[in-house]
C-alpha cells in the first residue's frame, strides 16, 4: 500500500494512503477531541469539534473525515482551531443542564473534559431552552434528551445491527432529538435493552438505571469478563466498587459489543453482589419475571425433569 508524508505541528509523519487526519495526528502523538467519531464507525462528521488548520485550505478541516495527503501541512491547535472549538462547546452548553455534580456521567463526560480543557465556563448563548421529560420507562436504561448533544453515535451503532434500527433522528432545527419511531418512550419501541448505545454515549444522556447513585466513575474498577450463556462470547465489564460487583456493563467499542440482553442478566446473576430483578416485555409491559424465565431455561428444565420421569 502506498504511502502519504504529511507536517502536523511541526512533526513530519509518514501514514497508509488512505489514513484520515484525526489517526495520523493520533499516531503522531498529537490530541484532537472528537464527539461524535467512532472508530468502529467512522466518516460521520458531525460535531466539527476535531477540525484543524491545514495550510492553503478555504475553511476549518473535520479531521475525522479528511483524509491525509502529501505535502499536506496541519495545525491542530491553531487559534482560528483554538476559538472554533470553544464556540462548538458554548453551543453545546447554552441547552445542557448543569447538573454535573449530581450527575451519574460526572468524570467521564467528553463535553465536561473539553470544557475544562478550553476554558469554557459558560455559554455565551442564551435563547430557548428544552424540558424534555426523562424517559425511565424501560426497566435498564435511562434517557435524559436534555443532555443529549445530537452526536448520533447511538444512532448508528443501533444500526449496525441488522434489524435493530430502534432509535434515528427526528423533527427539526432547534427540536430535532434521538427517538424511537412515533417518538415513543423506550419501553413501547422495539429496543431489547442490549445497551450498545450507552457504551458510545460520550455525555449522560444514555445511563445504566441498576447503576445510577451506587458510585462516582472514579470509583468504578471495571474487569472484562466473557459471557457464556451461549457461543457469540460476546464481552462485558463487571463493575467493582472495593471487592463488590455494583453491575455489568458494555464493553468499550472495539472490546467487544453486547447483542443481547440474557448474558447481561445472566452475568448480573453470576457475578453482583445484589442482582437485578429481571423484566420482560408481556403485551406491551415490562413485568417481574423469574430467573428461569428470563434466561430462557424453562424449556431445558422442563426437558431436564421429563428425562427424570
Amino acid at each position: 500500500m502506498a504511502n502519504v508524508t504529511l507536517t502536523i505541528n511541526g512533526k513530519e509523519i509518514t501514514v497508509p494512503a488512505g489514513t484520515t487526519i484525526l489517526d495520523a495526528a493520533k499516531e503522531a502523538g498529537f490530541f484532537i477531541p472528537t464527539l461524535c467519531h467512532e472508530p468502529s464507525n467512522p466518516g460521520y462528521g458531525g460535531c466539527r469539534i476535531c477540525v484543524v488548520d491545514v495550510k492553503g485550505a478555504r475553511a476549518l478541516v473535520a479531521s475525522c473525515c479528511a483524509e491525509a495527503a502529501n505535502g499536506m501541512v496541519v495545525e491542530t491547535e491553531s487559534q482560528a482551531v483554538i476559538e472554533a472549538r470553544k464556540t462548538i462547546i458554548e453551543l453545546m452548553l447554552a441547552n445542557h443542564p448543569t447538573d454535573c455534580l449530581t450527575c451519574d456521567q460526572n468524570g467521564d463526560c467528553r463535553l465536561q473534559d473539553y470544557a475544562y480543557r478550553y476554558d469554557v465556563k459558560r455559554s455565551g448563548f442564551e435563547g430557548e431552552k428544552h424540558n424534555y421529560p426523562i424517559d425511565d420507562s424501560n426497566p435498564y436504561i435511562v434517557r435524559d434528551m436534555n443532555k443529549c448533544i445530537l452526536c448520533g453515535r447511538c444512532v448508528r451503532t443501533c444500526e449496525q445491527v441488522q434489524d435493530r434500527q430502534v432509535i434515528n433522528f427526528a423533527f427539526r432545527g432547534f427540536n430535532t432529538k434521538v427517538a424511537p419511531a412515533m417518538d415513543t418512550n423506550l419501553a413501547e419501541s422495539a429496543c431489547v435493552s442490549c445497551a450498545r448505545c450507552l457504551v458510545v454515549c460520550p455525555v449522560g444522556a444514555l445511563t445504566y438505571k441498576n447503576l445510577a447513585g451506587k458510585a462516582r466513575t472514579y470509583e468504578i474498577r471495571k474487569e472484562p469478563v466473557t459471557c457464556t450463556f451461549c457461543d457469540a462470547g460476546c464481552q462485558f465489564d463487571l463493575n467493582y466498587k472495593g471487592n463488590k460487583v455494583i453491575g455489568v456493563t458494555a464493553r468499550e467499542p472495539g472490546e467487544g459489543r453486547p447483542l443481547c440482553l440474557k448474558g447481561r442478566l445472566g452475568l448480573e446473576l453470576l457475578y453482583a453482589d445484589k442482582p437485578l430483578t429481571p423484566m420482560l416485555k408481556k403485551d406491551d409491559q415490562y413485568v417481574e419475571v423469574s430467573w428461569t424465565e428470563a434466561l430462557g431455561m424453562e424449556g431445558v428444565l422442563k426437558k431436564l425433569d421429563e428425562l427424570k420421569e
